[in-house]
């Protein structure tokens, strides 16, 4: 079960005969929301004691038959009961293999429903090994989404309020979304909270200049674009003004990822006869910043791209470090980059 329109339909209807469902993927936003829409479908008291137990990976540890206990209870109000677990770590893993393993068997409860959540879980992970063998239980990946979900994702929502965005707005929005489920819907109701509930006609680009303006983030994506402009000062500055505004080093070394991957689409993009403008808004960048990308993808080739590239992910990997001076890191990076795109003559 791996495209999104069937793992929707198994949602919002377990087939019969299916007693557990395994939910995982780095995308943890919608790992929780999926899993939450099971357990409605499943019950419909989801949160009612009697009618669903809801464990952790600590509960399982500190009381090992505690989970088989639960899954062979019975609803005290009739109907199906549901266990949920959920997982933090891999600690818990064997256990619950074991205890799924014996409730698809059937030697549980048959009317319990067993449904995990999980981080991302390779193909060898106990839990995985036991879930696939069976057809009672439905593995579902959570897997991020693309530009297409999150466009698919904010028409949705606005549309349940009676507001909408134009085609660049929507493409703009989107770009700056991220792509963790959960953070993302929190985003767009901040948005529908901004266009306000029925608001006439579809919100232009230029219309959402302020909504943009107070993003938390927002200092992170200048500091990026004066990092490739060759504009030091300006991206020390605002790495500074993120830092007062509780950014680490970790988001900004990201922001900077993520404006070299911009730039290296549009170069792709051109190469294939893209122009200039054309290339900027496929990638989505803000339309106040595209003068400035234009004027950088000029200079930054896809092979000027490979040293920053390799630098990034160096910084990357020395922030996941214990202790690791990840402001000062990200610094260092903005400098290295200013200092090659003046080198390019930017």
């Amino acid at each position: 079960m791996s495209r999104s329109p069937d793992i929707e339909r198994f949602i919002a209807g377990p087939p019969a005969g299916i007693r557990a469902a395994i939910v995982h993927g780095r995308d943890l936003g919608l790992v929780r929301e999926r899993a939450a829409n099971l357990g409605r479908a499943v019950t419909a008291n989801p949160d009612d004691p009697f009618d669903a137990a809801h464990l952790t990976e600590s509960d399982v540890l500190a009381d090992p038959a505690r989970l088989e206990g639960e899954l062979a209870a019975i609803s005290m109000m009739g109907g199906r009961r549901l266990v949920r677990l959920r997982l933090s770590g891999s600690s818990a893993d064997r256990p619950a293999a074991e205890a799924l393993e014996r409730h698809l068997a059937g030697a549980l409860n048959p009317e319990a429903f067993f449904l995990i959540e999980s981080e991302a879980l390779r193909n060898d992970n106990p839990l995985i090994k036991v879930g696939k063998d069976h057809e009672a239980c439905g593995l579902i990946p959570c897997y991020e989404d693309d530009a297409g979900d999150l466009a698919r994702l904010t028409r949705e929502a606005l549309a349940r309020e009676g507001v909408s965005l134009d085609a660049r707005a929507l493409e703009a929005f989107g770009a700056r979304l991220p792509h963790d489920r959960g953070v993302a819907r929190q985003e767009i109701e901040r948005l529908i909270l901004f266009l306000g509930h029925g608001a006439r006609g579809a919100a232009r680009l230029e219309d959402l200049t302020a909504f943009f303006g107070v993003e938390p983030d927002v200092s992170l994506a200048e500091a990026a674009l004066h990092a490739f402009g060759g504009r030091l000062g300006a991206a020390q500055a605002d790495l500074r003004r993120a830092d007062l505004e509780g950014e680490s080093g970790i988001p900004a070394i990201r922001a900077l990822a993520g404006h070299l991957t911009r730039l290296r689409r549009a170069a792709q993009l051109r190469a294939g006869g893209a122009n200039p403008q054309a290339a900027a808004k496929a990638v989505g960048v803000f339309w106040k910043s595209e003068r400035e990308f234009i004027r950088q993808s000029t200079a930054w080739t896809a092979a000027e791209l490979a040293g920053p590239q390799r630098d990034i992910f160096a910084a990357d990997l020395a922030c996941r470090r214990t202790g690791a001076p990840d402001r000062l890191l990200a610094e260092r990076l903005a400098f290295a980059i200013a200092s090659h795109a003046r080198r390019l003559g930017l």
